[in-house]
């Protein structure tokens, strides 16, 4: 079991940048690939980027390619994301999500693929 604990949402106007912070307790943080999600009012949770247990490999949905970041501090059981030029499309609740074994695979893109998740930070982007 890993519990997760999102961070650093907010109010930010379009352009601007938010950092979310994903803090994991429970099992050996580095067993598991990481993932961030986001649901925007009346839609379908989506896939925004997943990380690999090293930090080595990375997946981005097109939407946010080349804005957005993800990264990981092992030492700190930690997972980031990085938003810059944030638009109003971007709002939405963000989740941080854990899969059950290292590596990505195709399955990293879908909610289906993971197996635990934090409750929640809302990202909120006005023009």
């Amino acid at each position: 079991q890993v519990q997760l604990v999102e961070s650093g949402g907010g109010l930010v106007q379009a352009g601007g940048s938010l950092r979310l912070s994903c803090a994991a307790s429970g099992r050996t943080f580095s067993s598991y690939a990481m993932g961030w999600f986001r649901q925007a009012p009346g839609k379908e949770r989506e896939f925004v980027a997943a990380i690999s247990w090293s930090g080595g490999s990375t997946y981005y949905a097109d939407s946010v390619k080349g804005r957005f970041t993800i990264s990981r501090d092992n030492a700190k059981n930690t997972v980031y994301l990085q938003m810059n030029s944030l638009k109003p499309e971007d709002t939405a609740v963000y989740y941080c999500a854990a899969e059950d074994h290292p590596d990505l695979y195709s399955g990293s893109y879908y909610y289906t693929g993971y197996d635990y998740w934090g409750q929640g930070t809302q990202v909120t982007v006005s023009s």
